[in-house]
């Protein structure tokens, strides 16, 4: 077994750069390929800017990334918040179909049947219609214009038959 330094100090198929004819070595053929969209990815909190800027994902809590045609997951507060407001539209739509037959005896004498039924149930249908409309619509928003327009649904959409006249009747 024979030693040689100088083999010890460099790799099978290196070059002595000093015999080559070029003064600077050459690009390799492989290139770092850019980054892709899927690739990349901010961490939560962060917003990107720019040309492009739609394409980069985010790095959810778990450490996965999240595509950015995906709508985010919601939080614990926020599945909360959602159940609460989904619970109050549902007492909505009973107070409204009791306010609405409450009245039904009453409103008969100033309007057509007919009128009162799809009003009746426009009335009804109304909470639920505001839910699914707030709930597609805000869901690449940010979570405080969904809360925002939740509670705004809450407020525009009282039963006031129901809250004036109570479960009794005018």
């Amino acid at each position: 077994m024979t030693s040689d330094a100088d083999e010890a100090l460099s790799w099978e198929g290196d070059e002595d750069i000093t015999s080559s004819k070029r003064s600077r070595p050459e690009k390799s053929a492989r290139t770092e390929e850019p980054a892709r969209p899927e690739n990349r990815a901010l961490p939560e909190g962060w917003n990107a800017v720019g040309k492009d800027s739609e394409t980069i994902g985010r790095i959810a809590e778990d450490g996965t990334i999240t595509e950015p045609g995906e709508p985010q997951p919601l939080s614990t507060p926020m599945l909360l918040f959602i159940g609460i407001v989904g619970g109050v539209y549902l007492l909505y739509t009973v107070g409204w179909i009791i306010g609405g037959l409450n009245l039904h005896g009453s409103a008969i004498f100033l309007i057509p049947e007919v009128m009162y039924q799809v009003a009746f149930w426009t009335a009804v249908l109304t909470p639920a219609i505001w839910f699914a409309a707030v709930w597609h619509l805000t869901r690449r928003s940010r979570a405080w214009v969904r809360v925002l327009a939740m509670i705004g649904g809450i407020l525009l959409l009282i039963p006031w038959p129901f809250v004036m006249t109570g479960a009794g009747g005018a």
